[in-house]
C-alpha cells in the first residue's frame, strides 16, 4: 500500500516515465497549478467544418505494465498482461502513456485542422481497487492533467495576450466518475461544482460561471453569433443518481436545468443561430439500459421536438460502445412530463462495468428498430403527397402527415413511399430525434476518438472563436455582444395547463407539481433544422479512429479469450509477456476504423436524422433484402433455401429465426447461413472490432 502511495505521489510531482514518452510535470495540490486564462478570446482564423469529440479517458495513475489483468489486481499489482499503452478488452483503466500517446497524436494530426473540441467527461479512474480506494484530490488531479494536455496541444505558442490563450474552444463536461462518490452529485452549488469551477476555469465563458457554479451546465458559443454548445449536467438526469429526482419538482436541480435550457435554445432561436448539446451520460431508454430518469428523458426529447429548428445534434460518451439512439417523439407523455410514473427501484449500479449487458442493450435497440420500415427503392411519390409533403418541409411537423394522412386513405390507395413517410413522420423523419454515442479512450475495446465534419457553407471565413461576454457587461453592452443573458420573465413560450386559483377551487393552497411549460414549435414558415435537412451547420459524417493495442503492444498473438460474466481479464488472460518483448513496443498511432463520407455498408450520406432513421430501418431487418446480406458465412451447405425457415419470437421482441431440422428424402440439410450485414457491421463497430466474427455469429446472428 505504501508503495501504491509513493508511485501516486511520484506521478504527482513528476509524472510517470517510460523511456518512450515524456510525462508532463504535475503539481501536488490545485492551490499551486497555474491557471490559466479564460479561454475568452477572438480568433481570426478561418473555419475547417470539423469538431473533435473525445470522451471517458480514465487516466490511472497506479497502472503498472505487465501487470496482472484479474479483478483482484485491476493492472495494478502482480505479474500478466497489461501492455505499455493499456490492456485492451479488460476492465482496467488508462496508463498515463495512453493519455500522452493520444495527445501527442492529436497534436501532430489534429491540431490545425479542428475547429473545437467536445470532451464529455469522466477523467478519472473508477473506483474500482480496494486497495487503492480514490481521493477527492486525486480525482481533481487527474482532471487537471487531462485539461493540461489540452494546453499544450491548443495553447497558444505566443501568448501576449493574457485573455488570448487558446487557439479553439474546449468545452468540457461532468461525468459520473468526475465526482466521489462515483454517480451521486447533490444538488449545487456543491464543492464539486466550485471545484470544476477553478478547474476549467479556462474553458467555461465568464458570463456562464455563476451558473455553472450552482448546476454544472454551461454553453459556449464555439462560432460567434452561429453555434452554441450546451454542455448538459447529465448527473442530475442520471437514474443512477439517488441524491435526486428527476426533472418534475421545481426543487430539482433535473428540472432547474431543463428550464435552463429551454430558455437558453429560445435565446438561440430568436437570435437566428443554431445548438449543439452535448453530455456524459446518453438517454439510453431500453429494458437493459434505462439511464435517464423517465420525467429528463421525456422533457429533454420534448425539447427536441420542440426546438428541431435549432437543435444540431447531441453528442455523448459514458458507455464505451460505438453506437447512435433514436428518441421517439410518439413516446411523450402529458403524464410522464408531470411527474406521474410507476415507481422504480433506485440504487447506484456501475452500469458502464456490466459490459456483459452491452448485448441485451444492442439487441434490445434492434428490436425496437424493427418496427421502423426499410426506405422504398423506389423515389415515386404520388402528387397529392407532394403537397402534404410541402407543408410539412415549411415547418408544420410529423403530426401534420399524420393526421393528413387519415383523411387520404380513403381517396387513393397509398404507395410504399406514402406508407413509409408517414411512419417516420414526413420527409424529413420529425418523428424522431438522433443521440451520438462516441466509444472512449480508455481500451475497454480500443481507444477510439471522432472526427466530426459540418456544413460551413457560407461562414468559410468566420472566425472559430470570439470574446465571450463578462459578467459587469451592461444589459445593452450584452445584447450588443450578443451574450445568453438569463431572464426568467422572458418566457417565449405557450403554458398547456391551466389551473384555477385557490380562491375559486374554495380549497386550502396544497403542493402540487409546477405548471408544465411547452416551448412554442419551429413557425409554420421556417425550413426544416439542420439536424433534419442538409444545409448550413448540418452534420455531415465522421471519421472513427481507433488505435489498435494488440499490434502497438505487441506482447502476444492475436487469438483472444475473452470473460463472459463481472470483471473482463481481456482477450490475453492469464498469459505472460515474453522476457524478449517486455517494455517493446510498435510504434503508437491512430487509424481510420471507418469514415461514414465512403462507407458502402451504412451508405450514410449524411447524419440527418432521415439518414438515422434509414439506417435503424436496415439494421432492424429480420429478414433482409439480398443486398444487405451476408452468405455463407459459416461455409455451410447451401441446399437449404429461404423457405426453409420461419421467424420465431424470442422473449418479447422478435430476435433470431428458428433453427428447423428439415429432411429431404430421408436426409438432413444444413441451412444456407445470411447474416444482415448492416446489424452485424453495426455490433462488430460497437465494439471496435475487438470481437472475434465468429464469436459476433454466434451472439447477434441468425439465419434467414
Amino acid at each position: 500500500m505504501f508503495l501504491h502511495w509513493l508511485a501516486f505521489a511520484l506521478f504527482l510531482r513528476y509524472g510517470i516515465a517510460l523511456p518512450t514518452e515524456q510525462q508532463p510535470l504535475i503539481a501536488e495540490s490545485l492551490d499551486e497549478i497555474p491557471r490559466a486564462p479564460s479561454q475568452d478570446l477572438v480568433k481570426e482564423k478561418a473555419l475547417h467544418g470539423r469538431f473533435l469529440h473525445i470522451t471517458d479517458f480514465h487516466p490511472d495513475p497506479f497502472y503498472e505494465i505487465h501487470s496482472s489483468t484479474e479483478a483482484d489486481a485491476a493492472c495494478h499489482r502482480g505479474n500478466g498482461p497489461a501492455g505499455v499503452f493499456g490492456a485492451e478488452t479488460t476492465d482496467c483503466d488508462s496508463p498515463t502513456t495512453l493519455v500522452n500517446a493520444t495527445f501527442k497524436w492529436i497534436n501532430d494530426h489534429l491540431k490545425d485542422t479542428i475547429d473545437f473540441v467536445i470532451w464529455t467527461g469522466d477523467s478519472s479512474r473508477h473506483d474500482s481497487d480496494e486497495e487503492i480506494p480514490r481521493t477527492e484530490q486525486e480525482i481533481i488531479l487527474t482532471n487537471k492533467l487531462l485539461v493540461n494536455k489540452f494546453e499544450e496541444v491548443f495553447g497558444k505558442e505566443d501568448d501576449t495576450d493574457p485573455k488570448n490563450d487558446l487557439t479553439i474552444p474546449i468545452v468540457p463536461n461532468f461525468g459520473n466518475n468526475d465526482i466521489m462518490p462515483h454517480n451521486i452529485m447533490q444538488p449545487g452549488s456543491n464543492k464539486w461544482t466550485q471545484k470544476y469551477l477553478s478547474v476549467w476555469r479556462k474553458f467555461i465563458p465568464e458570463e456562464q460561471r455563476h451558473g455553472f457554479s450552482t448546476g454544472g451546465w454551461f454553453s459556449v458559443e464555439v462560432i460567434p453569433n452561429h453555434l452554441a454548445v450546451f454542455s448538459l449536467n447529465t448527473m442530475y438526469l442520471f437514474e443512477h443518481n439517488t441524491a435526486v429526482d428527476g426533472c418534475a419538482d421545481r426543487s430539482e436541480p433535473g428540472y432547474q436545468q431543463m428550464e435552463w435550457l429551454r430558455i437558453q435554445l429560445q435565446f438561440v432561436r430568436n437570435r437566428g443561430m443554431k445548438a449543439l448539446l452535448m453530455g456524459h451520460v446518453p438517454p439510453a431508454r431500453t429494458e437493459a439500459k434505462l439511464l435517464w430518469d423517465e420525467t429528463c428523458w421525456q422533457k429533454y426529447t420534448l425539447w427536441l421536438q420542440q426546438y428541431r429548428d435549432v437543435i444540431v445534434g447531441s453528442l455523448y460518451g459514458h458507455m464505451n460502445i460505438d453506437h447512435f439512439l433514436l428518441q421517439d417523439h410518439k413516446d411523450i407523455s402529458n403524464k410522464a412530463l408531470r411527474g406521474k410514473r410507476h415507481s422504480i427501484s433506485r440504487t447506484a449500479l456501475d452500469d458502464e462495468l456490466t459490459v456483459q449487458s452491452n448485448a441485451d442493450y444492442l439487441t434490445e435497440l434492434r428490436a425496437g428498430w424493427s418496427q421502423i420500415p426499410d426506405a422504398p427503392k423506389t423515389k415515386s411519390r404520388s402528387r397529392s403527397k407532394s403537397k402534404s409533403k410541402s407543408k410539412s418541409s415549411s415547418g408544420s411537423g410529423y403530426f401534420y402527415d399524420l393526421f393528413e394522412s387519415i383523411n387520404k386513405r380513403k381517396k387513393h390507395k397509398m404507395t410504399k413511399e406514402e406508407k413509409y413517410l408517414e411512419k417516420i413522420g414526413g420527409q424529413w423523419a420529425e418523428r424522431y430525434s438522433v443521440s451520438l454515442v462516441s466509444p472512449s479512450i480508455v481500451p475497454n475495446y480500443f481507444p477510439t476518438l471522432r472526427v466530426i465534419e459540418y456544413n460551413i457553407s457560407g461562414l468559410e471565413n468566420l472566425p472559430v472563436a470570439r470574446a465571450n461576454c463578462h459578467e459587469k457587461m451592461t444589459l445593452q453592452e450584452a445584447e450588443e455582444a450578443h451574450c445568453f443573458i438569463e431572464d426568467e420573465a422572458e418566457e417565449d413560450s405557450i403554458e398547456i395547463e391551466k389551473k384555477k386559483s385557490d380562491k375559486e377551487r374554495g380549497k386550502k393552497k396544497k403542493t402540487r407539481k409546477p405548471k408544465l411549460t411547452i416551448p412554442k414549435p419551429p413557425s409554420k414558415s421556417a425550413p426544416p433544422g439542420p439536424a433534419y435537412s442538409p444545409q448550413t451547420l448540418s452534420l455531415l459524417g465522421y471519421k472513427q479512429y481507433f488505435a489498435n493495442l494488440t499490434r502497438i503492444n505487441d506482447d502476444f498473438g492475436q487469438d483472444q479469450v475473452v470473460g463472459e460474466e463481472g470483471w473482463h481479464n481481456g482477450k490475453h488472460r492469464g498469459k505472460i509477456p515474453h522476457k524478449d518483448k517486455l517494455r517493446h513496443h510498435n510504434k503508437f498511432k491512430y487509424e481510420i476504423e471507418y469514415d461514414t463520407r465512403n462507407d458502402s455498408v451504412f451508405g450514410l450520406k449524411d447524419l440527418t436524422v432521415r439518414s438515422y432513421v434509414n439506417l435503424a430501418g436496415r439494421i432492424g431487418q429480420y429478414k433482409p433484402p439480398k443486398s444487405d446480406r451476408i452468405e455463407d458465412v459459416d461455409g455451410e451447405d447451401s441446399a437449404a433455401t429461404d423457405a426453409d425457415v420461419d421467424m420465431v419470437a424470442c422473449g418479447d421482441h422478435e430476435l433470431a429465426a428458428s433453427k428447423k431440422k428439415h429432411k429431404k428424402h430421408g436426409k438432413k440439410h444444413k441451412h444456407r447461413k445470411a447474416i444482415n450485414k448492416v446489424w452485424f457491421t453495426f455490433v462488430n463497430r460497437a465494439f471496435i472490432g475487438t470481437r472475434d466474427d465468429d464469436e459476433l455469429h454466434d451472439e447477434f446472428g441468425q439465419e434467414v
